[in-house]
């Protein structure tokens, strides 16, 4: 039984250890104003901006259809989001064509709003890797960020009001 508990002990502070190097170079959590952004918004007119968010805790997702990591993680997000447990905004980076972004959509049955992001919307969330999340509180601030694969729970968990 003790070697079984130490396995698992080892396993989890390899775990935090690698996701803590992951997320070295994402933007910092405390409490740092999110970067401004104003994106097209799929299948529809006109700009989303983060201004919208206010007033609201809200994962900002960032994500490619290319993605097979985003494929599975992304219906966690949905469920989280229909739970009313969060606010959520998905944004598309590294994609060929609209229509490549519509056809993940539509294949996950995604209702959140999807914003088609740009190299320079990249830079300024720092994102290297897919997929990645920040959570921006009521005041358009930072308090949270994952990268890779979440469950619903963890999104939840993040995600949560404090």
């Amino acid at each position: 039984m003790k070697k079984i508990l130490l396995q698992i002990i080892v396993i989890a502070i390899v775990f935090f250890a690698v996701s803590a190097f992951q997320q070295r170079n994402l933007l910092s959590t405390d409490h740092t104003p999110a970067p401004y952004f104003a994106l097209t918004q799929l299948n529809e007119q006109g700009r989303y901006s983060i201004k919208e968010l206010q007033g609201q805790t809200t994962v900002v997702y960032f994500f490619a259809p290319w993605c097979s990591i985003c494929k599975v993680s992304m219906p966690n997000l949905q469920s989280a989001m229909d739970d009313g447990d969060i606010n959520a905004v998905a944004v598309a980076l590294d994609y060929q064509s609209e229509q490549q972004v519509q056809d993940f959509v539509a294949e996950l049955s995604l209702s959140m709003p999807i914003l088609l992001g740009s190299a320079q919307t990249a830079k300024q969330y720092k994102i290297s890797a897919f997929p990645t999340y920040y959570v921006i509180d009521e005041s358009l601030r930072i308090t949270a960020r994952s990268m890779g694969y979440s469950s619903e729970l963890g999104i939840k968990y993040r995600g949560r009001d404090e």
